[in-house]
């Protein structure tokens, strides 16, 4: 299991969903010379799902951000 942490803006509850959608940013004003193009997130969830893994978030308004990547074990 790997996690990834940030203390950001958080995402809200009803726009966490979609945040693996190709192409979705959860701020709407953001454009490409701002920064993003709202794959990221989309591109991490097929590779992990690719390799029989899972992603997921947990998120606070004003808190931040929790992503966790978990992949089974193969030896």
């Amino acid at each position: 299991r790997i996690e990834v942490c940030d203390r950001g803006i958080g995402i809200p509850l009803k726009q966490q969903a979609r945040i693996f959608d190709r192409f979705y940013r959860v701020d709407e004003t953001r454009t490409r010379s701002t920064g993003g193009a709202g794959l990221g997130l989309s591109i991490v969830k097929t590779l992990v799902e690719g390799m029989g893994g899972n992603v997921k978030v947990r998120s606070q308004l004003n808190q931040g951000s929790i992503f966790t990547v978990c992949l089974p074990l193969q030896c």
